[in-house]
C-alpha cells in the first residue's frame, strides 16, 4: 500500500501540475530517508500569502504570512520513528502524518531572493514541513535546528534537483 498525499488549492490558487507532482516526490522522498514504511497520509494545501496568514494566525495566533505551516498528528522524536506509537487509520489503514500548507507566493519571492527555481524552494519547503510531521523542530538555535538542516540537506541533495 502506498502512502496518500491529498493535495489541495485555496480559492484562486493555482499551483502548476508539476508541483504537486514534485510535492508528492518530495513527501516520499522525505519519508523514506526517515525511515519510514507505514503507508501514510498527508494532506497539503497550495494557498497565497493571505490565506496562510489566516491560518497561521487562527491555528498559532501569528498574525503574519509565512512559507509552510505544518500541523503533526502525533508527537515524534526527531530521526527515531516508532510507528508503534502511532494509530494507523482503521479504514484505510494508513497512519495520518498531518498536514502542511504552503503559501504559492512565498515560494515563488523566496525562489527569487535565494536565486533558485520554484521547483526547488517548494521542494524544500515541504521537506521541511514533512520533518516537522515527523518531530523536528528549529526554535532553538543549536542543536536541533542543525540537525534539522543536516536532515534536510541530505533528503534535498537525494532529489537531485537544480539550483
Amino acid at each position: 500500500m502506498r502512502h496518500k498525499i491529498i493535495i489541495s488549492r485555496a480559492d484562486g490558487v493555482n499551483a502548476a501540475y508539476e508541483l504537486c507532482g514534485l510535492v508528492r516526490r518530495a513527501i516520499v522522498t522525505a519519508l523514506d530517508a526517515e525511515g519510514v514504511y507505514v503507508p501514510c497520509e498527508i494532506n497539503v494545501l497550495f494557498t497565497d500569502n493571505e490565506g496562510i496568514r489566516e491560518i497561521n494566525n487562527e491555528m498559532r495566533g501569528v498574525d503574519s504570512a509565512t512559507d509552510v505551516l505544518s500541523f503533526p498528528m502525533y508527537e515524534f522524536t526527531p530521526g527515531d520513528f516508532e510507528v508503534d506509537a502511532c494509530q494507523l487509520d482503521e479504514g484505510s489503514c494508513r497512519l495520518p502524518l498531518g498536514d502542511m500548507a504552503l503559501s504559492i507566493d512565498r515560494i515563488k519571492e523566496q525562489a527569487a531572493d535565494f536565486g533558485h527555481s520554484v521547483s526547488r524552494e517548494a521542494a524544500y519547503l515541504t521537506v521541511h514541513s514533512v520533518l516537522h510531521l515527523l518531530g523536528y523542530d528549529h526554535l532553538d538555535e543549536g542543536k536541533m535546528k542543525k540537525q534539522m538542516r543536516e536532515r534536510e540537506e541530505a533528503i534535498m541533495d537525494e532529489l537531485r534537483l537544480p539550483q
